[in-house]
């Protein structure tokens, strides 16, 4: 009953148009009334500034500051030039620069909307140039943008951790595994798409310039190096691996590449700030979420449940995905973290599911809730970048929609394909 009026409420809510934060607090706090008056009111103060004050989330501010200043930098534009003269020339060499480039941004980033907006600027214009379908050109930038909610350091993978308990760099190291095969089948169906329309391979860019190319971008390959370097190494923890990716970059582009002011940084700071604290208020709203959760014994009534219908726990994650599905249509992914990982979680974790592999199923899932129509939010954010109406970007999205959907059900039922490099590195 409990549960069912909270489902209620914010599916109401977000018919009529609430923000999300409303939808995911309000049902909370009238259930509270309702359900539970006895429990004091100070509850929601302390779930509300308790679910937030964890050392893990303190990574988000710095990851989101860093991903700002190096989409409105250099560094973007630099790492695409560098992928472009050395893969660029085979066939579908643009398609091939946009996989690629938007897995090196987003090793930098952890941000699917700041890969959106960095790269689409640079490369739809160049892509529209060389022939390419406008819907080919704008699915695939929204599509490989996704690769960065799963290679570290994936923002989407922080929370989970914070939500868990699980380890970050554990996680991360799983995320840089299925993020690579997720943008290595997006490339495939690159090639097989520049098959289809007899795109041909040109000729290489001599080495000397490739060379000229790789020394402008070295600064920029230094921070994927810095920060998987420095925690895979032992030299620092991954929020203090974020610190660090916000002095590197600032020090990259004010002192080296010199694209950006003081002025620049002051704007940069105040849009991370935003960002920043519109995560948080979401983050804080879902604690309320989940100990309404936790009090209705919901996990509890979904192994039940699933006992009752003698699910084995492959279906158990056919269901998670399909719960993860059809609620990224709807809801922005950090709010389907919320809702969802607090119900399902525990009852994976009695089916034997080890937490790495679950997290790297929900993290691609909410991969995938980026681009799914109606409300897939890179949508929105292209549309915005590069003017172009909503309804054209999701028609080119469905192949690629395709593409994720099997790269799922091989990450759900092949869970060594995320797990062998994390227990590569516990040994």
């Amino acid at each position: 009953m409990i549960i069912f009026a909270l489902f209620i409420g914010a599916m109401l809510m977000l018919f009529f148009g609430f923000e999300m934060l409303l939808v995911l607090g309000l049902p909370g706090i009238a259930t509270k009334l309702i359900f539970f008056g006895n429990l004091p009111d100070i509850i929601f103060g302390q779930k509300i500034v308790g679910g937030i004050n964890h050392t893990t989330l303190m990574a988000i501010p710095f990851f989101v500051l860093a991903a700002e200043l190096m989409a409105r930098g250099n560094i973007a534009r630099q790492l695409t030039e560098l992928v472009k003269v050395m893969i660029g020339h085979h066939r579908g060499g643009l398609g091939l620069t946009t996989v690629v480039a938007s897995a090196a941004f987003g090793s930098v980033s952890g941000s699917a909307p700041a890969t959106v907006a960095a790269l689409g600027r640079i490369l739809y214009p160049e892509m529209k140039r060389d022939g390419y379908r406008d819907t080919m050109a704008l699915g695939l930038l929204v599509s490989s943008a996704e690769v960065a909610l799963l290679i570290p350091p994936s923002i989407t993978l922080i929370i989970y951790a914070w939500l868990t308990g699980t380890s970050v760099a554990s996680l991360f190291a799983a995320g840089l595994v299925v993020g690579l095969f997720l943008a290595f089948a997006f490339a495939v169906y690159v090639v097989i798409d520049a098959y289809r329309n007899g795109r041909e391979a040109r000729p290489p860019m001599p080495w000397p310039k490739r060379i000229q190319v790789i020394g402008r971008s070295a600064w920029a390959l230094g921070l994927p190096v810095v920060l998987l370097g420095g925690i895979y190494g032992g030299f620092f923890t991954p929020t203090e691996a974020a610190a660090m990716s916000v002095v590197y970059a600032l020090l990259v582009e004010l002192v080296i590449y010199r694209e950006l002011t003081f002025a620049d940084i002051r704007r940069i700071a105040t849009s991370a700030a935003i960002t920043t604290a519109t995560i948080f208020v979401l983050l804080a709203m879902g604690s309320i979420v989940a100990y309404f959760i936790t009090l209705a014994q919901l996990p509890a009534a979904v192994i039940e449940f699933l006992h009752y219908i003698d699910a084995n726990w492959i279906v158990f994650l056919l269901i998670v995905n399909l719960l993860f599905l059809v609620a990224g249509m709807f809801v922005d992914p950090n709010s389907t973290l919320l809702i969802l990982v607090p119900a399902l979680y525990p009852v994976a974790l009695t089916y034997g599911i080890d937490p790495i592999h679950f997290g790297i199923i929900v993290c691609l899932n909410t991969c995938i809730g980026m681009i799914t129509p109606p409300f897939g939010l890179d949508i929105f954010v292209a549309s915005s970048t590069l003017n172009e109406p909503v309804a054209k970007i999701i028609s080119g999205v469905w192949p690629f929609i395709a593409v994720n959907l099997i790269t799922l059900a091989v990450v759900t039922y092949l869970p060594d394909l995320s797990m062998f490099l994390p227990r590569l590195l516990a040994e």
